[in-house]
């Protein structure tokens, strides 16, 4: 599915983000040492959340479909703050990949694979 593939380039992004918050921190280019530090684990621990949002959409979890469609919101607000700010390289692609992402969650393959309805019965638990 090119919906986690997407999703999947979005929790790398996020990973090299916090790399380099990282080494900002460490090089004591931050703002502060301890927000540099905070910056850096909380982007960790997203990068690994998309992640395994990625690996739920690539295995066809239903899960999967509302923190994606989140994901793909939130990098669209943020391409467009990026993009005011006159930071193209990033909020381009930023907006790109979240209009993509949106795409490949909507289409009509996807909404029938991650969708649950009423009226289909329960899938059995495994």
């Amino acid at each position: 599915m090119l919906a986690a593939l997407i999703q999947a380039i979005q929790s790398v992004a996020v990973l090299v983000a916090a790399v380099f918050a990282g080494i900002a921190a460490i090089q004591g280019k931050s703002y502060q040492n301890s927000s540099g530090i905070a910056l850096t684990a909380i982007g960790i621990g997203t990068a690994v959340l998309l992640a395994l949002v990625a690996i739920g959409l690539a295995r066809v979890r239903r899960w999967s479909r509302t923190p994606a469609l989140l994901t793909q919101l939130f990098t669209g607000i943020i391409g467009i703050y990026l993009i005011q700010g006159h930071r193209y390289w990033l909020g381009v692609p930023a907006v790109a990949f979240a209009v993509a992402g949106l795409v490949l969650l909507l289409v009509p393959p996807s909404l029938r694979a991650l969708a649950f309805t009423a009226s289909e019965p329960a899938p059995p638990a495994k």
